[in-house]
C-alpha cells in the first residue's frame, strides 16, 4: 500500500511485473544471454544509483525477492504478473506462466497471472488458450510479436492465426490483451514490435482490451493517434516512467501527449519489475507535476485524483477488482513471506 505525505492510502494495481529466470542456467544460446543483458542495461541506464541490482540476482531472483520487493518494500497492492516465453532463448522459457503460477499460489489475494500464447503454433495455440483458461482461469495475456519461432522472427496482431486466436479469447471471456510495443531487446526485431498492427486488432475486436504495453516507445505519436480513434485502446507506462528519474522533461513531454490524446482513465501503472522496483517509481510519480507549458499548452494537468486513477483505478477497473473488498482480503493476510 502506499500512503501519500497527506497520510491518504493510494490503492495500487502494478500492472506489468515478471517472474523470469535469464540464468545462465537457462540460456539455450547466445541470444538468451543478449536478452537478459539488454534488460540489465536498462536496468543500469535509468535507475537510481542506490536502486541498483548485482548481475546476477538481476538474472534469477527468488519468489522472495519478488514479494518483498513488491509488496513488503514495495507500495503495490495487487500485481499482474505477465508470462513471456521466449522458448528459441531459454530452456525452461523465461517467464512461464507454470512460473509465475506457482508463486502466486503462495499468494492468491496479491497477484493476478496472465498467459500467452503464439498464433504462429496454429491448432496448439488454440488449444493452449483454452488449457490457460481451464487451468488457470486467466483474465489477460501478453503478447510479443517479435518473439522467435523457429525460423520466423516476429508476426502481426492482424495476421489471419491471430484473428482465430482472438475470437476465441472474446468467447472465452480473455478479454485483456498486453501488447509489448516499445524499445526492442535484442537480438529482437524493432520493426516487429511496431505499433500499427494494434490498429487493425482494436478496431476488429472492440469487445477486447489492448493495452499497449511502453506505450509504443519510441513511436509515441504513431500510438495516440491510434488511441485517439479506438476507445479500447489503454497505454501502459512499463518503460516510459523511469524516464522520470533520469530525464523528467522528456517523461513530461510523454506523460503531456497520453493524457492529452487518450485521457486519464486510459493509462496504467506498470513497474515492469524486475527491470526496476515499484518503489521509487510511485513515489516519485506521486511528487511530480508536469511543467506549466506542458500543462498550458495541452490543456492537461496531472492531478492527485489522476494520479490515483493511473496507479491502481483504471487497472482495477479492466480486472474487475473490487477495491473495497479486496482491502478487506489484504487487511486479514497481513504481509509475510509464505513458506512454499
Amino acid at each position: 500500500m502506499f500512503v501519500t505525505p497527506e497520510g491518504k492510502e493510494i490503492f495500487i494495481v502494478d500492472g506489468h511485473t515478471h517472474f523470469w529466470d535469464g540464468s545462465p542456467a537457462n540460456q539455450s544460446n547466445i541470444h538468451g544471454k543478449q536478452f537478459i543483458e539488454c534488460f540489465f542495461a536498462y536496468h543500469n541506464a535509468l535507475s537510481p544509483a542506490d536502486k541498483l541490482w548485482p548481475k546476477e540476482k538481476f538474472e534469477k531472483y527468488s519468489a522472495d525477492d519478488l514479494y518483498r520487493d513488491l509488496f513488503i518494500d514495495g507500495p503495490d497492492d495487487v500485481a499482474i504478473v505477465q508470462s513471456t516465453y521466449l522458448k528459441d532463448f531459454y530452456k525452461t522459457g523465461f517467464n512461464t506462466i507454470e512460473r509465475n503460477a506457482d508463486v502466486a499460489a503462495r499468494y492468491p489475494e496479491r497477484f493476478i497471472v496472465n498467459g500467452a500464447f503464439d498464433p504462429r503454433d496454429g491448432e496448439k495455440a488454440l488449444e493452449y488458450i483454452h488449457y490457460m483458461k481451464e487451468t488457470y482461469n486467466i483474465q489477460g495475456v501478453k503478447l510479443y510479436t517479435a518473439e522467435w519461432n523457429g525460423a520466423s522472427r516476429g508476426w502481426r496482431l492482424n495476421d489471419p492465426e491471430a484473428y482465430k486466436c482472438f475470437e476465441l479469447c472474446e468467447k472465452l471471456g480473455i478479454r485483456n490483451m498486453h501488447v509489448h510495443k516499445g524499445p526492442t531487446i535484442i537480438p529482437l526485431s524493432k520493426d516487429a514490435f511496431d505499433v500499427h498492427d494494434v490498429d487493425y486488432a482494436a478496431t476488429d475486436f472492440p469487445n477486447l482490451n489492448w493495452v499497449v504495453e511502453h506505450c509504443g516507445q519510441p513511436r509515441i505519436d504513431d500510438f495516440c493517434w491510434i488511441a485517439v480513434q479506438e476507445a479500447n485502446v489503454y497505454g501502459g507506462l512499463a518503460v516510459v516512467l523511469p524516464f522520470i528519474h533520469s530525464r523528467p522533461r522528456y517523461f513530461a513531454e510523454i506523460m503531456g501527449e497520453l493524457l492529452f490524446w487518450l485521457g486519464e482513465d486510459r493509462i496504467l501503472f506498470g513497474s515492469d519489475y524486475a527491470i526496476w522496483t515499484p518503489r521509487w517509481l510511485v513515489e516519485k510519480f506521486w511528487n511530480f507535476e508536469l511543467p506549466e507549458d506542458v500543462k498550458q499548452e495541452r490543456g492537461i494537468d496531472l492531478t492527485p485524483a489522476i494520479k490515483e486513477k493511473i496507479l491502481g483505478l483504471n487497472a482495477a477497473k479492466l480486472y474487475g477488482i473490487d477495491i473495497a473488498a479486496k482491502k478487506a482480503a489484504l487487511a486479514a493476510s497481513p504481509l509475510a513471506v509464505a513458506a512454499e
